[in-house]
């Protein structure tokens, strides 16, 4: 089965300089540079020679240039190896080169409702496991100490 070929409708050239924020519909590859959020409802590729300074908001994002801004993406981010980003980034997926640079925080949790909660009962049963061993521990040190029991070396480690 051949992956859905992505239909670029906007591109931004090398040389181009876009100030202010830039919306479109569809698929945009950027070589040059914008100075504002970007926002598409579809994806955005970033060439290597292409710099956003502002957020993304898409549905998947390739960046293989350079974006300062924090990155909003539902379903995939891919950093190339060219790649540099600087801000947060929230995605349900992410792929990162080994060469790619990326500095910021990864929110792979889209969906807060989902996230699993502790059992209460498990976590009351473990610190009553714990301080029982604490108990345990002291009262042997304690009746150690009161029959004069000389204690090795190891158990002073550990205990």
């Amino acid at each position: 089965m051949r992956k859905k070929e992505t239909q670029i409708t906007t591109i931004i050239g090398m040389s181009a300089e876009c100030n202010g924020d830039f919306a479109a519909d569809g698929a945009i590859r950027i070589d040059g540079t914008v100075n504002g959020n970007v926002v598409v409802t579809d994806t955005v590729i970033v060439g290597a020679s292409g710099c956003i300074n502002g957020d993304i908001n898409a549905q998947k994002v390739v960046i293989g240039g350079e974006v300062y801004g924090n990155l909003n993406v539902p379903e995939k981010v891919e950093l190339t190896s060219t790649a540099r980003v600087i801000g947060d980034i929230t995605t349900s997926g992410l792929v990162i080169d080994e060469k790619a640079v990326f500095q910021g925080r990864c929110d792979m949790n889209q969906d807060a409702s989902k996230k699993p909660r502790p059992n209460n009962k498990a976590v009351k049963a473990m610190k009553k496991t714990a301080k029982a061993a604490v108990v345990e521990a002291l009262k042997e040190a304690e009746e150690a100490s009161a029959s004069g029991d000389t204690v090795n070396s190891e158990e002073q480690a550990v205990g």
